[in-house]
């Protein structure tokens, strides 16, 4: 294992992040998309409102993550003016989710608690530190490990007043996130040497329990698959043999930036395969700044309910990408900007890395290197993955 993980400490990681900014129950759901729109993993986390204005951000307070997939569910259920709720109705709660940790933690103890679940981690950024936060260590298969140290109880008083763990009275914190970590991974590649190079079928990278769903099942269906880590359902086409072919993913990262009323409108009356064509066209754009097309009438169809007349100018054929009889070549016209991020099952880790957080995305799909077929899905990397490969005690 890479000594890295040991002289590397979470408080090295809070350089130049920025303090903590919270979202409250009580907010509503345009605050938390504003805010996730500018969240790593189309996640943010939500808080009760604070006592006083002075109390400081607090593991204690911390109720759960909200992704773009919750907004645009609770959204095409509850009707467009849903998104004046307040997060608190949307929100669930799962406090095992955020971690408060000490900025001396060593960066291994980081890593176990995020292979764990924990998906970000609250601390505190003023002040110095020195050592390691504790005389014992979290390691693998719940062992700890004992420092160096003489356990005597005159050792463990000098540790304490050496190892004091914050120096500084403000109460200011920032949030790590698991983007966070592998931003610091990907600049010590040489460190982790020759892991980093290695094949992800060769490390056990691969996780072939993933979710997916039929191209023809309707969008909510899929809404209802995803789990929370990686938060993401894939679409597939199965041939007569079986195979299941990947077309597209329906995931918090795909969806961090859309409009959530027209995503809304889509999942509620689109198939997966439809939304998927037609989410990165719109979810690419942020949220103020998505545009009016102008679309002929002899494109909408009369017999339609009447909708509002932004959400069928957003989500109408064109805009997705099937127009009358042209389905298949206009499908094939989008397939470049709905493409899901694949890699290859003899695709490095550094590779699967760097795609990860140039795309932001949570996770990758990986496709057979050796099917005669192209996009024959496979399983999928996510964090926990990269995570425990790095990390390999072998």
């Amino acid at each position: 294992m890479a000594a890295i993980f040991f002289h590397h400490v979470v408080g090295d990681l809070t350089v130049g992040k920025p303090e903590i900014v919270e979202l409250s129950d009580a907010d509503t759901l345009e605050d938390a998309a504003r805010a996730i729109a500018g969240s790593p993993e189309g996640t943010v986390p939500v808080w009760r409102a604070r006592a006083t204005p002075e109390e400081p951000p607090s593991g204690a307070r911390f109720i759960g993550m909200i992704s773009a997939v919750d907004i645009a569910a609770f959204v095409a259920t509850a009707g467009d003016q849903a998104m004046q709720a307040a997060v608190g109705e949307v929100v669930q709660p799962n406090p095992e989710l955020l971690r408060e940790v000490d900025p001396g933690t060593r960066l291994i103890d980081a890593l176990e608690l995020m292979r764990h679940g924990v998906k970000r981690f609250l601390v505190r950024k003023n002040g110095s530190w020195r050592g390691l936060t504790k005389r014992f260590s979290m390691l693998y298969n719940g062992k700890w490990l004992k420092n160096s140290e003489s356990g005597s109880p005159s050792a463990a008083s000098s540790s304490s007043r050496q190892l004091s763990p914050f120096i500084g009275s403000a109460n200011r914190f920032c949030c790590l996130s698991r983007e966070d970590i592998l931003r610091f991974l990907i600049g010590c590649l040489g460190a982790l040497a020759p892991i980093p190079l290695s094949p992800i079928c060769s490390l056990g990278a691969i996780n072939p329990h993933y979710c997916h769903v039929e191209a023809s099942a309707p969008a909510m269906e899929a809404i209802q698959k995803i789990p929370g880590d990686p938060c993401g359902v894939a679409v597939v086409e199965t041939t007569p043999d079986g195979v299941c072919k990947i077309i597209g993913d329906i995931s918090a990262y795909k969806l961090w930036k859309c409009d959530y009323v027209a995503a809304a409108w889509a999942l509620a009356n689109l198939s997966a395969g439809q939304f998927v064509i037609g989410a990165d066209e719109n979810g690419s754009t942020p949220i103020s700044t998505v545009l009016e097309p102008p679309i002929s009438s002899s494109v909408v169809d009369e017999t339609e309910p009447v909708r509002s007349p932004r959400l069928r100018k957003k989500f109408s054929s064109r805009s997705i990408g099937f127009l009358n009889s042209h389905a298949n070549q206009m499908r094939s016209m989008y397939r470049g900007r709905s493409a899901p991020l694949t890699c290859r099952s003899t695709s490095s880790l550094a590779a699967v890395m760097a795609q990860m957080l140039s795309h932001r995305a949570t996770h990758v799909w990986v496709i057979d290197a050796e099917a005669e077929e192209d996009g024959v899905l496979v399983g999928v990397v996510g964090y926990t993955e990269i995570f425990g490969a790095v990390t390999r005690s072998d």
